[in-house]
C-alpha cells in the first residue's frame, strides 16, 4: 500500500517543472534539517535539566566507561 501511495506522489511531482521539483526538494530538505535541529535542541534542554537536578553523572570518557562496565556486571 505504501508503495502505491509513494508512487502516486512521485507521479504528481514528475508533472512539475524541473525548477519546481528542485524547489520542492530543497524545501523538504530544509524542513527536515530544521526538524532535526529542534530535536537536538529539545534533547539538549532535557540533558541540561537532568544535569542541573543531579540525575546525570559527569566524568571523563574513561571514568564513564568504567562506570558502565561495572554496572553491566551487576
Amino acid at each position: 500500500m505504501a508503495t502505491t501511495y509513494f508512487q502516486e506522489i512521485i507521479d504528481k511531482i514528475e508533472t512539475l517543472s524541473l525548477e519546481d521539483q528542485d524547489y520542492l526538494f530543497d524545501l523538504i530538505k530544509k524542513r527536515r534539517i530544521e526538524k532535526r535541529r529542534l530535536e537536538i535542541a529539545n534533547n539538549a534542554e532535557a540533558i541540561v535539566k537532568d544535569f542541573q537536578s543531579g540525575k546525570l553523572k559527569k566524568g571523563t570518557a574513561e571514568e564513564i566507561k568504567v562506570y558502565l562496565l561495572e554496572n553491566e556486571e551487576e
